[in-house]
This record gives structure tokens, sequence and C-alpha cells, in this order.
């Protein structure tokens, strides 16, 4: 008797496979005729006035994914807060795991200086 995935296993197996035929044979048998037109940044078929704009800090996208961190975790309390009758104490103790974790992670980037804008 047969697995209730096995149909899915075979299909990712021949997608998997059939991706690395058609990527072997575009890359061995593909033209090769880098031009200077084909070697300039892709703009839309506009030649370029201009340059580029300056580029944000990455201190910029640091603090955003902070921002992200601590919106998942707050958005995770209130499910928790919710079901926390349900859960008893060992809902209590995977919270409490959770914030301890988090807190660790938030010292770190306490201590590197990550939270500090300039």
């Amino acid at each position: 008797m047969a697995s209730p995935y096995a149909a899915l296993t075979i299909y990712l197996g021949l997608v998997a496979l059939v991706t690395i035929i058609v990527s072997v044979v575009a890359t061995l048998f593909g033209r090769k005729r880098p031009t200077a037109a084909k070697l300039e940044a892709y703009e839309c078929g506009i030649v370029p006035e201009t340059t580029a704009p300056p580029r944000f800090s990455v201190r910029f996208y640091m603090i955003a994914m902070l921002f992200v961190i601590f919106d998942v975790e707050a958005a995770s309390f209130y499910p928790w807060a919710v079901l926390l009758h349900t859960l008893r104490g060992r809902g209590l103790l995977d919270m409490a795991v959770f914030a301890l974790v988090l807190a660790i992670g938030y010292a770190y980037v306490w201590k590197k200086g990550g939270l500090q804008w300039q």
C-alpha cells in the first residue's frame, strides 16, 4: 500500500529533475554572445540621464528588521493571552522561554549598538 504522500514525492522529484535538466541544457547549448548593450544595467530601454539616488544606510534596514521582529513578538502575545487559561502552566512556561530568547536577542543587539540611531 502506497503512502498518501507518494504521489506528491514523485511529482516534486520530477519537477526538480526537469528543472535541473532544462538549466543544464540551456547552459551547455545556449548562445553566449555578450555585447555592450547586454552587459549594461537594465533600464527598460531608456538610457539613464542621471546617476542613481544615494542608497539608504544599512542601519535603516537593521532598525526596520528589528521593528518587524518586535511586531511579530507583540502579535504573538495576544493569542497566548486569550488561550492562557486553556494552556495552563505549559503555556506559561513556553511563553517565558519565548520572552527569554527575545530578551537575550534584544540585549545582544543593544550591546552591539544596533538600537542607536545616528
